[in-house]
């Protein structure tokens, strides 16, 4: 497939960084979007915008980077739809968060349209995009993922693995946030132990960055948890959407997942906290590296913003002047 004509549906905080790489990157991008607004800076550098998701049946790979499996199933097959004419795109590209369930079923209807699936979730926030760290998982046909390999790794600049057929990434992204979990709820716990030994949240966590258990995570979240800023990149209540399907896949399969169990649990109390907040829907909505709070809450200490700025490790380089 040389240089395919590309079809894009998601202006979201990840889907609008991705599609703006494969504009860079010099694709023929056509985007719709259901608040055209946010994909009009986009037209600006050379996108298509269309009316409506209909427009894009014409195109050789269909993109989407939205919420749920609703939303992609809204999409592809409800009323003004990709599908909803008589034309169908090669490839559809997925690369939402959804359930391996979801993604099968929507598979098997594309299957009866002779398009194929790839699904290809990603690992990272808006800012990894942009700064050519975003990694990428996929699964499906590999015909079909080779045809669109260039096109995810003009994304997803960090790499892009290939596991196998079906829904294969899907468990693989559940795993990584599984593991996202894990990751912040301890590192919430540590730091907390730290500051409460008398070590400055900023000092402990340059620390952990530096040494062997530091990674891209722990540097790009430090800024957050030194200085409070609870910007979001990911709420509680998605990272405990996909706690649940971690859990539930593990009962599936029969695999013991107490660390998890564990996690899910003390993520739990951070909506419990939510409630001494003035508006704990609007905090529920801040980012999830908030759970420091509620760890800070249990422990009786009260956090203050260091106020003093810590390099992300996604900072874009400068122009040349």
């Amino acid at each position: 497939m040389n240089s395919p004509k590309i079809g894009w549906v998601g202006m979201g905080r990840m889907g609008y960084p991705m599609a703006e790489r494969l504009v860079d990157a010099g694709y023929d991008v056509h985007v719709w979007n259901r608040t055209r607004s946010k994909a009009e800076p986009l037209a600006a550098k050379g996108a298509t915008l269309v009316d409506s998701p209909r427009d894009l049946a014409g195109v050789d790979i269909l993109g989407t980077m939205v919420s749920t499996g609703q939303d992609v199933e809204q999409v592809y097959f409800g009323e003004n739809g990709v599908l909803s004419g008589d034309k169908t795109p090669k490839v559809f590209l997925d690369c939402s968060s959804i359930a391996d369930h979801q993604s099968a079923a929507i598979r098997a209807r594309l299957a009866e349209r002779g398009a194929e699936l790839i699904a290809s979730p990603v690992s990272g926030n808006g800012k990894c995009v942009k700064a050519g760290k975003l990694s990428a998982v996929a699964s499906g046909p590999r015909d079909a993922f080779e045809k669109v390999r260039p096109v995810i790794a003009a994304m997803a600049a960090n790499g892009v693995s290939y596991v196998g057929e079906g829904e294969l990434a899907r468990f693989c992204k559940i795993a990584h946030n599984v593991f996202l979990g894990v990751v912040t709820q301890n590192l919430a716990e540590i730091t907390v132990l730290a500051e409460k030994a008398g070590i400055p949240r900023s000092a402990f966590l340059d620390f952990m960055n530096n040494s062997v258990m530091g990674s891209i995570f722990t540097r790009y979240k430090t800024n957050a948890l030194v200085n409070l800023d609870w910007t979001t990149t990911f709420t509680p209540g998605l990272l405990r959407k996909d706690l649940d399907l971690g859990m539930s896949s593990a009962r599936d399969l029969g695999v013991p997942m107490p660390v998890t169990a564990a996690t899910r649990e003390a993520l739990q109390a951070h909506f419990g906290a939510a409630t001494l907040q003035d508006d704990p829907e609007a905090y529920l909505q801040k980012d999830f590296a908030a759970l420091l709070e509620t760890v800070a809450l249990a422990a009786g200490l009260e956090l203050e913003s260091e106020n003093s700025p810590y390099p992300t490790g996604l900072e874009l380089p400068q122009a040349a002047e």
